[in-house]
């Protein structure tokens, strides 16, 4: 295995290079929405997100077992939180991840200390907030780790307390750094912090309704049990429909925050219809949006953020077949 290489001088500067380079690595979503947000904010928002994908990328190593993830989870957390030196957490990590294949991701790993550096550069409230996600997500992570099954999650309530623990929880973050960054937004979301839940959720579950094949092939299931795929898709339409609510509430003259927000909603709604439109499938890239579709939707949502009316058309005529 090629080792990832350390960066041997750092500075914060070329720290955030490095952030906006492996994000682009990492994500190919993320580095599309992201940078649409207010500098101050994607610095943030940024950060936050490859701190999650270290948390995701425990979870998702096939070949761990659900105690050496417990272990390395809470290694984690404790580094975010400074209760010990990052080091404790990075090696004993990359051991594990020695038959680990994507580079990518180990890379960052082992510039965990570069990505909490730039945390540390941000205002006191935002790292808390950031610190609270983390914590909720790497413990939340951390339960499920034992729940990991064929069979999928025991009922809805544990489905949808798994969503918020992976995604609930980040679009609470993102009310909270959106609310520190602009008062308008604060003043416009108060009152409806659960929208915010519903946001991360209906991402969550499109991310789980498209990589049920992958994630059936290597043992585990993140569906109920006991729900349907059309009762499913059902429920992921009714918090699309909240989260398409929480995006009318963003202030228009906060034009990145509404485009950021708008489009990774837009990329869910078209995944989730067409998985609604297959009885079946077996692999994630039959339900993929194509390049083309993407990028022909990046530039749509330039001109829809300026019009409540054109986002609810958009999600009207995109989302029929869930709708039925």
């Amino acid at each position: 295995m090629r080792a990832p290489k350390q960066t041997p001088i750092s500075s914060p500067a070329a720290d955030v290079a490095y952030q906006k380079a492996i994000l682009g690595s990492v994500s190919r979503t993320f580095a599309l929405t992201i940078p649409l947000l207010p500098p101050s904010i994607e610095k943030v928002v940024g950060n936050t997100y490859l701190l999650c994908r270290i948390i995701d990328t425990i979870e998702d190593a096939s070949d761990l077992s659900p105690q050496t993830k417990q272990s390395l989870s809470a290694l984690f957390l404790d580094a975010v939180l400074e209760k010990t030196p990052v080091e404790n957490f990075v090696q004993p990590c990359l051991d594990a991840f020695q038959n680990y294949s994507n580079q990518d991701e180990l890379d960052l790993i082992a510039h965990t200390p570069t990505v909490l550096r730039i945390l540390h550069t941000c205002s006191s409230q935002d790292q808390q907030a950031v610190s609270r996600c983390v914590s909720i997500m790497s413990e939340g992570m951390s339960y499920f780790h034992g729940k990991q099954n064929q069979a999928g999650l025991q009922d809805l309530a544990q489905f949808e307390q798994y969503c918020y623990v992976v995604a609930g929880v980040v679009g609470e973050l993102l009310t909270t750094i959106f609310s520190n960054h602009s008062h308008a937004f604060k003043e416009k979301m108060a009152g409806h912090e659960d929208l915010a839940i519903a946001f991360g959720q209906a991402l969550q579950m499109t991310n789980i309704l498209k990589d049920s094949p992958e994630d059936k092939a290597r043992g585990v299931s993140w569906k109920p049990s006991n729900i349907s795929q059309e009762a499913l898709l059902h429920i992921a339409y009714q918090k699309l429909q909240d989260s398409l609510h929480y995006i009318l509430l963003i202030p228009k003259q906060e034009q990145g925050m509404r485009r950021f927000c708008f489009l990774a909603f837009g990329l869910a709604v078209m995944t989730l219809s067409k998985i609604a439109t297959r009885k079946e499938f077996d692999h994630k890239d039959e339900v993929k949006l194509s390049r083309s579709t993407v990028m022909s939707f990046y530039g749509f949502t330039q001109w829809a953020v300026k019009s409540d009316l054109l986002m609810k058309t958009f999600f009207y005529l995109s989302s029929r077949s869930l709708a039925k």
